[in-house]
């Protein structure tokens, strides 16, 4: 089985790389299902329900969130109650609408996927860690294996602790959030990891935003609102993860795909 898994898309820019090139990367790369971070899919910031569909129609089979996944409650809202496969962390509070927990099958096989979000400079949120131990063991004792983690966290050490803690018991763990892809892509103890799989968008400016802002507010301290760029070049970066009938990941590599140059694709290192 092979497991694709997108970073966070950035606004139009992104869609469009997404619309342009995924289903031809699921054909190409004999990819069975994509798991991509949705939640600044619409301008930079929260997902509507007319980009959810679009990026569902492109080839992206479930949605997850993070922070901004409010950002367009109403739209999320929709999202939630119409049964759409868009996940938002697991971990908020009782209570919060929708789910970070889907369970699908695939050719036969039980697929869980765990949205989770970090607590350094995030939302409130309850403790991640406790939640993917009680979940991971749940799932366990319900026969299911194949089990595949998205940490939307600020700290590499959050999703690195998140890692050994659940290293062997899950099949991959692909953090998001920090827009900036990480080198770091790993098998080992049968879990497939990466710190942050990085954007898919605009690439030649601050984590997909136009500079603008971001450099006026560095230099004086006087923020403003963040703009997606109306031209720019773009990136559409994924992870793809080869998992065995055990739920075990074996293999995996990083593929980035530019809009203006041939595309890079680097294995990742299998160590145990």
């Amino acid at each position: 089985m092979r497991i694709a898994f997108i970073g966070d898309i950035i606004g139009r820019p992104g869609r469009n790389h997404i619309k342009k090139e995924l289903k031809r990367i699921r054909n190409n790369y004999n990819i069975d299902f994509v798991i991509a971070n949705g939640e600044n899919a619409s301008h930079g910031f929260g997902l509507t329900v007319d980009n959810a569909n679009e990026l569902l129609k492109s080839g992206v089979d479930v949605l997850t969130g993070g922070n901004h996944t409010w950002d367009k409650k109403k739209d999320i809202l929709t999202l939630f109650q119409n049964g759409s496969p868009v996940l938002r962390p697991h971990n908020y509070p009782d209570g919060v609408e929708g789910t970070g927990l889907m369970i699908i099958e695939l050719n036969g096989i039980q697929i869980a996927i765990l949205n989770l979000m970090g607590i350094y400079g995030m939302p409130q949120v309850t403790n991640p860690f406790i939640v993917a131990q009680e979940i991971v063991k749940d799932l366990h004792n319900d026969g299911i294996k194949h089990i595949f983690i998205d940490f939307h966290g600020e700290t590499t050490a959050e999703k690195r602790i998140i890692f050994e803690l659940l290293k062997g018991k899950v099949s991959a763990i692909c953090g998001t959030h920090t827009h900036i892809g990480t080198d770091d892509y790993e098998v080992a103890f049968d879990t497939f990891y990466v710190t942050d799989i990085g954007l898919t968008g605009c690439r030649d400016n601050v984590i997909g935003m136009d500079n603008h802002v971001p450099i006026k507010k560095a230099l004086t301290g006087i923020g403003g609102h963040f703009d997606i760029p109306n031209s720019c070049k773009t990136i559409l970066q994924l992870i793809i993860v080869d998992i065995n009938e055990d739920g075990k990941a074996i293999d995996g590599m990083k593929l980035k795909f530019f809009s203006d140059q041939e595309p890079i694709v680097n294995k990742a290192l299998v160590t145990i």
